[in-house]
């Protein structure tokens, strides 16, 4: 490969040396024949900035090729036009030294070729240049008018004009024409570059030709339209074309209308301009052009990799999200065994104390690995975004009372003292997620119990009325152990409540970073007032809409007995054992199934007033045993079906309710939980409705 490289490279030096050489000589005969004005001297003189260009852009070798045939064809057109051999030796000298301080400057400022394709590159590529030819304008003038007697002055300006004008339009347009990013910009075939030049030549022709009648200024239209479609490379060649066909004629004396109006030296003059102009007009409009197109391609490539680091986010997080799912099945479906045989045993009358409190340490334990296993699932619900409130009218004091009361033995057991104090009790109803709500709660409640070790906790609550919204504030003042206030900036993100108290009890430190998202996508705020060794006051406030209380629904009879008939079907063995002994211990009629297809076999032999169903199962899972008992004509396929199951995802509930489930209880069961949802449903039974 590197060979390749070095061979292509070789063959690219080889044709920029032949092109150079060619262009080189034809400019020389073309500048010394046809665009001499009185005092002998081009007017047009593209030889120096070819030979320069070559110098930069060659190899050592090379550039003594080059510079021979600068050196033998410089002498032999000066020759050939009449000049005498000293005043040829003198024009070949002054050029050759031109040439090679425009290469020193450009190694010198850029270190290599100059790349014109900005227009400060433009800009400052002829302030470079002049001052080079001033100079050598000079030293040329005053031998020519000390040995030849030359005019000083109009030798000095015909001499900068021709060697400025050279420099400033051949070399820029020289450097375009070498420079390969051009030639990629813009994709043109072949018969378009043609069909666009020789537009340009013949308009050119047009306007210069004597019996033409056409004003100069038709040449731009078409030379901006060749810039705008070929690019820097168009508006480089279009007005190399413009300048070789102008100047011959001009200064041929064979235009009526310059003559008449201008002499020979003005003439001279207006062309030079005329061609500057032009040149930098049409480079200035292809260079915004191609920087526009390169802003371009720059932004859609951009938006591409944007596209494809999005596409490879959302696949890792749904990848984290698959694997944060798997495990937590993995995980929930044994330790749905182990609290299941817990709670059986605790129910047993024949155990010890001792052996009834290792029980109750084993579902503790258990309890305590749920919530963080719910915690990790929400926060990885919080990191993609997919946080989803379920505003319903609450009462506000109600659900706080009844939070506080969930925590109120957890602190009694540590000696620690729990009241709340409620402001404004209005029991007012608002319009908020109450399961969110007392996820706040009770995680800020559990830091307190956690990192209290004496004294007291105390949570208050302020509802400030609003004329349409009610701003609800919620206090927990503990006399803990207190946070730094160098830490307290880290509380509320990940793993950090642990790390600023310096402590590492169980759990995942994630409880606080949780709140704070439930927090935010409630549209409220949270925060903490905290002094080392005193206590800390978390707080946060909601705004929330008051609305009209709903009608509470009827409340069951008390102790009734649980009658009615129930299936299990789980092919777990473990599992079904233990949700068959549950429902049996209170009072229901259990039949079990193993597998998706025997329980659709016994639902359509008998009418159940309820099925609970797993969701993994082999050959057919529940979502596909539940569509099949719907299917079922009434009242085989009415009956009411819960999911039991271990996936906990909302996404993964929602496809249990699309497939016609009713509920969804998570595993590891809770027997209370468990046994509020049968007894709901075994009243209503149905399908959830949409």
């Amino acid at each position: 490969m590197p060979q390749r490289r070095a061979q292509h490279e070789r063959k690219r030096q080889l044709t920029l040396l032949r092109g150079l050489s060619v262009a080189l000589v034809g400019g020389l005969f073309f500048s010394e024949v046809l665009t001499r004005t009185q005092v002998d001297i081009a007017t047009f003189w593209p030889a120096n900035a070819l030979f320069a260009a070559g110098l930069v852009v060659l190899t050592p070798r090379l550039r003594l090729t080059l510079a021979g045939v600068f050196v033998i064809f410089h002498m032999a057109a000066a020759l050939l036009v009449g000049d005498s051999l000293s005043r040829a030796l003198l024009y070949v000298t002054v050029d050759t030294l031109e040439a090679l301080a425009v290469w020193w400057a450009c190694v010198r400022f850029w270190g290599r070729a100059p790349r014109v394709r900005t227009m400060r590159m433009l800009a400052v590529l002829p302030a470079v240049t002049t001052p080079i030819a001033a100079i050598s304008a000079t030293l040329c003038a005053l031998v020519l008018s000390m040995f030849f007697g030359a005019p000083l002055l109009a030798t000095w300006i015909d001499w900068l004009l021709r060697g400025a004008l050279g420099l400033a339009v051949v070399l820029p347009a020289t450097l375009v024409l070498i420079d390969s990013q051009h030639s990629r910009a813009y994709r043109v075939s072949l018969a378009e570059q043609g069909v666009l030049l020789f537009a340009v030549a013949a308009v050119t022709l047009l306007c210069a030709h004597p019996l033409s009648g056409a004003p100069p200024f038709l040449i731009f239209p078409i030379a901006l339209v060749a810039a705008y479609r070929l690019g820097a490379r168009g508006a480089a060649m279009a007005c190399l074309i413009v300048a070789l066909i102008t100047l011959p004629i001009a200064m041929s004396g064979a235009s009526p209308r310059f003559n008449a109006i201008l002499g020979p030296t003005a003439q001279a003059r207006t062309i030079q301009i005329f061609i500057a102009v032009i040149f930098y007009t049409c480079m200035a409009a292809s260079l915004v052009l191609a920087q526009q197109e390169r802003l371009k391609r720059l932004l859609q490539r951009r938006e591409q990799l944007t596209r494809v680091a999005r596409a490879r986010a959302l696949a890792a997080t749904e990848a984290k999200t698959e694997f944060l799912a798997t495990m937590s099945h993995e995980i929930r479906t044994p330790l749905n065994s182990v609290l299941g045989f817990a709670q059986l045993l605790a129910q047993r009358d024949d155990l010890s104390p001792d052996a009834r409190r290792q029980v109750n340490l084993i579902d503790s334990a258990g309890a305590a690995l749920v919530t963080v296993l719910d915690d990790i699932l929400d926060f990885s619900r919080v990191e993609a975004g997919q946080i989803e409130l379920q505003p319903q009218p609450t009462v506000t004091e109600a659900l706080v009372r009844e939070t506080v009361a969930i925590m109120a033995p957890e602190a009694r057991a540590k000696g620690l003292d729990l009241a709340l104090d409620i402001v404004d009790s209005s029991h007012k109803t608002h319009d908020l997620d109450p399961d969110r709500l007392r996820q706040i709660l009770i995680n800020l409640l559990n830091n307190a119990v956690r990192f209290t070790d004496q004294g007291r906790i105390d949570v208050r609550l302020v509802i400030d009325p609003g004329a349409a919204e009610d701003r609800l504030r919620l206090e927990v003042i503990d006399t803990g152990v207190g946070i730094a206030l160098e830490k307290q900036a880290l509380l509320f993100q990940r793993a950090s409540a642990d790390v600023a108290l310096g402590r590492m009890p169980a759990g995942t430190g994630l409880g606080l970073a949780i709140c704070r998202a439930l927090v935010d996508a409630m549209g409220g705020k949270i925060g903490v007032v905290s002094v080392p060794g005193r206590g800390s006051c978390f707080w946060f406030e909601l705004s929330a809409r008051p609305v009209e209380p709903t009608a509470s629904p009827d409340p069951l009879p008390a102790k009734e007995a649980a009658v009615g008939r129930i299936l299990v079907v789980d092919d777990h063995p473990i599992n079904l054992e233990i949700a068959a002994t549950l429902m049996s211990m209170a009072g229901y009629d259990v039949d079990q199934a193993e597998s998706a297809s025997q329980a659709i076999g016994r639902a359509r032999k008998t009418a159940y007033d309820l099925i609970l169903m797993d969701m993994h199962m082999p050959e057919m899972d529940g979502l596909e045993a539940t569509r099949a008992i719907r299917a079922l004509p009434a009242p085989f396929g009415t009956a009411p079906i819960i999911a039991m199951s271990a996936d906990a995802l909302p996404t993964q509930v929602e496809r249990c309710y699309a497939a016609g489930m009713v509920d969804h209880i998570p595993k590891p069961v809770q027997r209370e939980t468990l046994y509020a949802k049968v007894e709901r449903w075994r009243r209503k039974p149905g399908p959830r409705p949409a």
